[in-house]
């Protein structure tokens, strides 16, 4: 259309234009293709969102629904530094939800393709989060667990290293989770101690 108009002005004739035909690739055309598109992608991250947030925390909640409720725990003195055992899983949910989060938003950012160790950190932290409380409530093995929590300190930080190269928000998103591995490790001094 541009170029026909300056054909026009260049000849200084008017020629009889045909009556507005809106075309496929018009604006309004290609911004309602536009909309639906983003529709269908919102719905797709929307759900992809819910599957990543929802394993990690059903997850959780089964750990500390089988593993979680402990005479020896609740027997205990706990000085101050001790969480109670309400605490401990709230922790650990937070830590799951949020490192879930995290993880997605690195997928979606395509960085488990960039950098496949990220995806490595991720499984790791979560079955070593996970696998702390059937360790330390459900097997006794105390000093299994203070190494499981080691380890588990020691996997928040790569993930925390290799997800804030790819994302900053996501990286961020592991500092609380460092936090929330304190407490368990907390636990596991006490439980050690009070043998």
């Amino acid at each position: 259309m541009a170029s026909h108009d300056l054909k026009q002005r260049a000849t200084g004739k008017e020629e009889s234009q045909t009556p507005n035909v809106i075309d496929a690739t018009s604006p309004s055309d290609v911004n309602s293709r536009k909309g639906k598109r983003s529709k269908g992608v919102a719905r797709r991250g929307f759900r992809s969102l819910a599957i990543v947030l929802a394993f990690p925390l059903s997850l959780a909640v089964l750990v500390i629904y089988l593993f979680g409720s402990t005479t020896r725990f609740r027997n205990i003195e706990k000085p101050f530094y001790i969480p109670p055992l309400w605490a401990l899983h709230l922790a650990c949910l937070t830590s799951s939800f949020l490192s879930g989060l995290s993880a997605w938003i690195v997928w979606a950012d395509g960085g488990f393709h960039r950098r496949p160790v990220a995806l490595t950190f991720y499984m790791a932290q979560l079955g070593l989060s996970l696998g702390w409380y059937p360790i330390v409530f459900g097997a006794g093995a105390i000093r299994v667990g203070l190494a499981l929590c080691a380890a588990l300190f020691g996997s928040l930080i790569g993930s925390w290293r290799t997800f804030k190269s790819l994302n900053q928000i996501a990286g961020d998103l592991f500092v609380p989770c460092l936090v929330a591995s304190l407490l368990p490790a907390a636990v596991n001094f006490r439980l050690l101690y009070s043998q």
